[in-house]
Formats: C-alpha cells, sequence, structure tokens
C-alpha cells in the first residue's frame, strides 16, 4: 500500500507536528533501535523477534541464532524444534519460529536471499508487516519510513497528532504533517519517549517537555 494523503493538514498542524519532533530531536540527538544487528538480514529477524518482549530479550538470543543460523539459506532450512529451543524466551517461540523460518525461505526465493530495499516487496516476506518493514528501511538505509508500533500510537494520539488507532492510518497521519527528510527519525524518537516520560499506565506529565502541546486530558501530577 503505497502512502497516500489521507487528508491535508492545516499549516498550524504541521507547525505543531515540527515544534514537538524538534523538541524531540533536541532531547534524543541520536537514536537508533536497541536491537543488536550486523546487516539488514539480522535486524529483520530481530525485529520480528522483538514483538511482545523486550529489545534485551532479543538481543540475549539472537547472537546464539545467528552463529547456528547465520544467512537466510541457513536459517530456512533449520529445523523448527531447534529453533524454538533457542528462541524460547522470546516468547511466542511457536509462531515467531514459523515466521523467521518463512521470512527466510521467501527471501531465498524471491530476491536470492538480499533484503530489498522497498516497503512494498519486503511486506511479501511472510511474517513481515509494515512496522517491521519500516524498521528496517529506517534503521538500515535511512530510508523515509515511519513504523508504527504500540508507544507511536500511544505517543501521537495523546499529542493530537492524530485520532486514529489503526497503525498504517497513524503513519499516513504522521507522513503527511512531517518533511518527508525526517521521517526516518521520527519512530525511534516517539517509541524512546514513550518508554522514558509517555508512559502507557502513569506518564510523566509533570515532567513533560511536551506538556504544553499535549492534549491529552488525564494529565499526571507530580507525585
Amino acid at each position: 500500500m503505497p502512502y497516500v494523503a489521507r487528508r491535508v493538514p492545516t499549516t498550524e498542524e504541521k507547525r505543531n507536528a515540527r515544534v514537538l519532533f524538534n523538541r524531540l530531536e533536541k532531547l534524543y540527538p541520536k537514536i537508533g533501535t536497541a536491537l543488536d544487528y550486523e546487516d539488514a538480514w539480522q535486524l529483520l529477524v530481530v525485529t520480528v523477534l522483538s514483538a511482545q518482549t523486550t529489545d534485551e530479550n532479543v538481543n540475549k538470543v539472537a547472537p546464539h541464532l545467528f552463529a547456528r543460523w547465520p544467512s537466510p539459506d541457513a536459517l530456512a532450512a533449520a529445523n523448527p524444534e531447534e529453533v524454538e529451543e533457542v528462541i524460547f524466551s522470546t516468547g511466542f517461540y511457536r509462531q515467531k519460529t514459523k515466521s523467521i523460518i518463512s521470512l527466510a525461505a521467501d527471501l531465498v526465493e524471491k530476491f536470492d536471499g538480499v533484503v530489498p530495499q522497498d516497503l512494498e516487496e519486503l511486506v511479501t516476506l511472510r511474517g513481515v508487516g509494515r512496522k517491521t518493514a519500516s524498521v528496517v528501511l529506517a534503521e538500515v538505509w535511512d530510508y523515509p519510513a515511519i513504523a508504527v508500533d504500540t508507544h507511536v500510537r500511544r505517543v501521537t494520539n495523546r499529542l493530537g497528532l492524530t485520532d486514529e488507532s489503526d497503525p498504517v492510518k497513524i503513519e499516513f497521519d504522521l507522513m503527511a504533517l512531517h518533511n518527508k527528510k525526517t521521517w526516518s527519525g521520527i519512530s525511534m524518537r516517539y517509541i524512546q519517549f514513550g518508554r522514558d516520560v509517555c508512559d502507557a499506565r502513569r506518564p510523566r506529565c509533570w515532567e513533560c517537555p511536551l506538556a504544553d502541546r499535549c492534549q491529552y486530558p488525564d494529565k499526571n501530577p507530580p507525585p
């Protein structure tokens, strides 16, 4: 699904988005995924493994996984039970095993084992959605892509940048609001901000650098 603006934001809406992003850029001058990886192939796999678990958990198992199956060809031919044993601690290990073996097989069959630098091609791999594809594109190649996870959805809704819950609609709303050259730097900053300040259950509103522009009605007072 190629990007098509759902609506044209106003000048004020764009200015507000730019102010918010500039503050986050100042807060996090350099930002990137906390997942450890050596190339696009590894980032693709560890991003799939990171669902419903912590980056720390994934980083613990990834070296063992890639030591045993260092390439798409190797993982595509792996014994699922052996892969399950290695990634067990990341949770949902059966489904994740199926996903990474399938995507490895697709990568070999469709792209000769080379990760494509194209979102529409990436999402043809089994187990790879827009979020995973966008993470790889933005992180590895600084490609203009915005990955929407639970943190991005929560923070951007609270800030009033979007009122959507669907990740693709949120992605397109953010693309319409921001200059394309900033797209690759948006997701990780909102994700980190969601972890550090804008917590799901108890946001630290009293020390939030975006509070004056936040539309969240249930702001928390200082403890």
